[in-house]
């Protein structure tokens, strides 16, 4: 009979170095973290499927940009006016291929000064950044357009414009419309915007409607058949531009700016321009919102980061289309008085107003 000597202090019965135990499992525990906290990195790292929204830089329309005016007039007698008529602007992360990371998505959704939403409710899928830039260039363009027009039209100087059929969206009047048919007439009223005839197919007539079209030398009277959208809107199913002919030359010197949302304070500054005196009183003023060519303001994506720049730009006063004053609630920075605007005349009365010191409360508000 063998007799097996007692156990080694520190050991267990089968020979094993208790102390071990604990130092391998934190080494496990180590290994675990570090694995854990590895992926956490690669995964933050990673492209997130949302575009975020952050306040941009502010422009004065009456002010210079890299030492050229931003908007200047040639043709007809112009001013100098103080005071500042600001646009504002939106950095726009995400979308058409350019990505974010989960880590940005996450930084942003923290930021109270931020939005972030999925790419597909912002950008259709598969659209690529140099498309959305051309998109945002061709919308600006009209803006510009647009805005003197509205401008032209608030000071009752008179102006040439006409309709042209660009492209067809679908093949219902393909058989009796012709790309750069000039529309002159809707159901015997003379249209001269493309808003305009818009507004005119929206009536409900049991007999149809009926356009007049300049073709070469003729003048054609063609009907027509419409649409219902999606959007409850009737369409003709075709893409019309409408050019203008104006009495003098407004000149824009941006090249870094994209999109509509600032026709209404092209108008402004245009307005102002043309206008002896100072609009502003010197105030400084900041607005967003796209305008018509008969002076309708609309409502733009952004407004909650367009208010943080322009206050952080110094702006007292903030000119919003009413249709955004619901996206306003509760996100208005300090000191920033918000001025609901419906029109162009709405617009240039408050600003009016402003440079002549009137009551803050006597003016139209989002609350």
């Amino acid at each position: 009979m063998t007799q097996q000597s007692p156990p080694s202090p520190g050991t267990s019965p089968t020979g094993e170095d208790q102390s071990a135990r604990p130092r391998r499992l934190r080494r496990t525990l180590l290994a675990s973290t570090a694995v854990v906290v590895g992926l956490s990195f690669v995964t933050m790292a990673l492209p997130a499927p949302y575009v975020i929204e952050s306040p941009g830089p502010t422009l004065n329309t009456l002010g210079e940009v890299e030492g050229e005016p931003a908007l200047s007039v040639r043709g007809t007698e112009s001013y100098r006016p103080d005071g500042r008529l600001d646009l504002t602007t939106v950095f726009v992360r995400g979308g058409g291929g350019r990505h974010v990371t989960f880590f940005e998505a996450l930084q942003a959704w923290a930021d109270p000064t931020k939005d972030l939403f999925p790419q597909e409710s912002v950008y259709p899928r598969g659209v690529t950044g140099e498309q959305i830039s051309e998109q945002n260039t061709a919308q600006m363009d009209e803006s510009q357009e647009t805005s003197v027009a509205a401008a032209l039209g608030q000071l009752d100087i008179d102006y040439d414009a006409s309709i042209s059929v660009v492209e067809f969206a679908s093949d219902q009047n393909q058989d009796v419309l012709e790309v750069g048919d000039v529309v002159t007439d809707l159901d015997g009223d003379s249209v001269a915007t493309v808003q305009a005839l818009r507004d005119g197919l929206q009536e409900d007539r049991e007999e149809g409607h009926v356009l007049t079209v300049r073709r070469g030398s003729k003048t054609l009277e063609v009907p027509v058949e419409t649409t219902t959208a999606p959007d409850g809107t009737k369409q003709v199913g075709l893409f019309l531009r409408t050019d203008f002919d104006f009495p003098f030359a407004v000149e824009f010197a941006l090249d870094d700016i994209g999109g509509p949302s600032a026709g209404m304070m092209f108008s402004l500054g245009i307005i102002d321009l043309l206008t002896e005196g100072d609009l502003t009183g010197g105030e400084h003023i900041a607005g967003t919102g796209t305008v018509t060519a008969d002076g309708r303001i609309g409502a733009i994506g952004g407004i909650a980061q367009k208010v943080v720049g322009a206050r952080e730009a110094g702006a007292d006063f903030f000119l919003a289309p009413a249709g955004n004053c619901r996206d306003l609630a509760g996100r208005v920075p300090d000191g920033l008085q918000i001025i609901e605007v419906e029109t162009l005349e709405d617009a240039y009365d408050a600003v009016r107003g402003v440079g002549a010191g009137e009551s803050p409360e006597n003016l139209p508000s989002c609350d």
